[in-house]
């Protein structure tokens, strides 16, 4: 079944799905670590391919940017295409002195000033949590297995999603900061609010590309490359034995 977003046909996308933003990270990701990744759907220039991984089907599909956007992918996912597990890979900028460019951010919460759910449950202000076991993986995938990966460099931490990315307001950030915030994003809280709605199980697990406070970010090239130790940790959190997780460094 074909929806008005994704072309794709029965039973070509997976129950698990990798969800980077940017098209062109989803073919990058595609293309490391599926065996016979096949073009499954490009239309409206959104790429989503489907492969193996370790023997199992995996889906990579691009969620654009914005909330919105990635609530109509992911449930389009749900409904149409069976899916029930849906983890976004991204990028986010740093809010607090202790995360640092380069680091990786686990979403174990996500905040927001979306009006995407303010009239989910009238009355409510809903909270945008992942799923437990998904998390729950991630994490403990990045604390406890030896390797060059420093578990300092990992952050189980809330985020904030924004639909502003120029936005200025002075003092929110450090607001969110005080209340152990990690770090604004664009996305993680409509994915969230798709999984509780939808009986999909979430997670957004995010490199810090750049940092509000200090103004370091990655070069652009750079920014397409540095998601090795995130992917790793995305692929243990779908089901994948820790001890069987293998990522090309320039994934």
């Amino acid at each position: 079944m074909t929806t008005p977003h994704i072309a794709a046909e029965p039973g070509q996308i997976a129950p698990r799905v990798i969800m980077p933003g940017d098209p062109r990270r989803a073919r990058r990701i595609a293309e490391s670590i599926l065996d016979d990744a096949e073009l499954v759907t490009d239309l409206r220039g959104i790429l989503g391919f489907t492969g193996t991984y370790r023997g199992e089907p995996l889906s990579v599909l691009a969620s654009g940017m914005g909330s919105p956007s990635i609530t109509i992918y992911a449930t389009e996912l749900a409904r149409f295409f069976g899916v029930r597990q849906i983890v976004r890979i991204g990028t986010a900028g740093a809010i607090r002195d202790d995360v640092r460019v380069r680091d990786v951010v686990v979403a174990t919460a996500a905040h927001t000033d979306s009006a995407m759910t303010v009239g989910r449950i009238p009355g409510i202000s809903f909270s945008h949590v992942p799923d437990f076991d998904l998390a729950r993986r991630a994490v403990e995938f990045a604390q406890q297995v030896p390797g060059e990966r420093d578990a300092s460099r990992v952050h189980a931490a809330p985020v904030f999603t924004s639909d502003h990315f120029y936005h200025e307001r002075p003092g929110l950030f450090a607001a969110l900061a005080a209340h152990g915030t990690a770090a604004v994003e664009m996305e993680a809280a409509a994915l969230y609010a798709v999984g509780a709605a939808e009986g999909v199980e979430t997670l957004a697990v995010v490199t810090i590309s750049d940092h509000i406070l200090s103004g370091e970010e990655l070069p652009a090239a750079e920014r397409e490359t540095a998601f090795h130790d995130a992917l790793e940790i995305v692929l243990a959190a779908l089901h994948t034995p820790a001890q069987e997780v293998g990522v090309e460094p320039d994934a």
